[in-house]
């Protein structure tokens, strides 16, 4: 078993809170080969489905609070993967889920927002961004030592 030291692991949490990846003892962004446009698109996305959850489909879901963490898309803006962090939910699946049988009328919210920027509307795909609670059981692990 490789034992890291405290300070490695730190930097591992810190690179994950701000979204890049740690590679030898550099941070590099988890997007760097991504285009300037797909950057643009991704968060146009990124915001417009923050508002969509947060307001729009508000009595959908109940009482849980659905952030959009990230946004990538593919090189033809066609895709969207969509990465959803939930708090408080015990079953994060069964609500994910929830939300894959609603993407038709998520993707039309998105539509009605965007179609006078954008020429095609993306497919949406959504994952559960388990980052801050991969951070977490870091934390955990160092507190335990």
């Amino acid at each position: 078993m490789q034992r890291f030291d405290i300070n490695h692991t730190a930097k591992v949490v810190e690179c994950l809170q701000h979204g890049v990846k740690l590679v030898g003892v550099k941070c590099l962004p988890l997007h760097a080969m991504e285009s300037t446009r797909q950057l643009k698109f991704a968060r146009l996305i990124q915001k417009e489905m923050a508002d969509i959850f947060q307001f729009d489909m508000r009595g959908t879901f109940g009482n849980i609070m659905i952030t959009v963490t990230m946004v990538r898309v593919s090189p033809d803006l066609g895709v969207a993967k969509v990465y959803v962090s939930l708090f408080p939910v015990k079953d994060k699946k069964e609500v994910l889920e929830k939300i894959k049988e609603h993407t038709v009328e998520l993707r039309h919210n998105l539509g009605q927002r965007i179609r006078k920027q954008v020429r095609v509307i993306p497919e949406l795909m959504f994952f559960i961004d388990d980052s801050l609670d991969y951070a977490e059981r870091i934390e955990e692990l160092l507190k335990k030592k």
